[in-house]
């Protein structure tokens, strides 16, 4: 059994986007998500998909899985809970019945880490062919994560496209029909997030299962090459993960992510790299009672004098 998380932790990344399309906004052309201001922004859905697509890289059991990476051979969350015998029981239990929504949350928990680390709404509906009741449980998950947004505003530029060919044979629009894909020129975005642990205790979140989240943020665009988003062309530049001495936390979490910055060198009014950056983390290593690890592009540089 996995040793149960104890401390608090905190993180804060840097994302590098360069030539691509971080998080589509399906709403507006799959162009890149933007705020008012023009800020670049990647929704923390967007982050917990990858989450879990790397997590399900390195072997791990994903509840919410996208179909194209479906392992299991279901294709809904209510196949997924239906084929795991562990569901059997508060599945079959009555809906009334006492302990059911308990039952099911901690067997949900143990199956999935997905579960346990984010949390998830089961709502299923009554099949009476199986006698199986309505479900309606919602489980609170430790792991939260912030909105990634861009350190300046980004330029997003659409380029022209056509494709060479009909789908089906007679197509009435020529092969020349023209669409349109669009990218980021460039941008660093900052994101931060928390593990609490009085959620943890209650989901069954590790410290097992928090080493598995740290290397799936490290790596997060490992394995996630697409058209809109070319190998190499978005990269986890800078990772700070904060271990607190205690389960409340030695500061609060907001000060924790204000204590690393980022802004641009003298002279520089349109960043096309991240050294055109300062990424000031001084204030953070003044907070007493944290365990500090540094990443850069990868690789850790600093750990606490470990």
């Amino acid at each position: 059994m996995m040793a149960a998380l104890t401390k608090k932790i905190d993180f804060i990344g840097f994302i590098t986007v360069e030539r691509s399309n971080p998080n589509g906004d399906p709403l507006n052309g799959n162009q890149p998500r933007t705020d008012y201001g023009s800020y670049g922004e990647i929704s923390d859905v967007c982050l917990k998909r990858k989450l879990r697509n790397r997590l399900q890289d390195i072997g791990e059991k994903i509840l919410v899985q996208s179909n194209e990476r479906a392992d299991d051979g279901c294709d809904s969350i209510r196949s997924r809970v239906e084929a795991n015998p562990a569901m059997d029981k508060p599945l079959k239990m009555k809906d009334k019945e006492q302990g059911r929504t308990r039952i099911f949350a901690e067997e949900a928990c143990k199956a999935w880490i997905d579960v346990r680390a984010f949390g998830q709404v089961f709502a299923l509906k009554e099949a009476k062919k199986q006698g199986v009741d309505a479900v309606s449980v919602g489980v609170r998950g430790p792991v939260t994560l912030h909105t990634a947004v861009s350190l300046d505003p980004v330029t997003i530029t659409g380029i022209q496209i056509t494709k060479s060919v009909n789908n089906e044979p007679g197509d009435k629009k020529g092969s020349d029909t023209m669409g349109m894909k669009y990218r980021v020129d460039f941008g660093v975005y900052k994101f931060q997030g928390s593990i609490n642990v009085q959620l943890a205790e209650k989901t069954g979140f590790s410290e097992g299962d928090a080493e598995k989240i740290k290397e799936a943020l490290c790596t997060i665009f490992e394995n996630d090459a697409s058209s809109a988003r070319p190998e190499g062309s978005m990269e986890m530049s800078r990772f700070y993960w904060i271990e607190h001495a205690n389960k409340t936390g030695c500061a609060p979490s907001a000060k924790i992510h204000r204590s690393v910055s980022a802004q641009k060198k003298d002279g520089v009014e349109t960043p096309t790299h991240l050294d055109d950056y300062i990424i000031d983390d001084s204030a953070l290593y003044t907070i007493d009672g944290i365990h500090i690890e540094k990443y850069v592009e990868g690789s850790l540089v600093d750990c606490g004098g470990c």
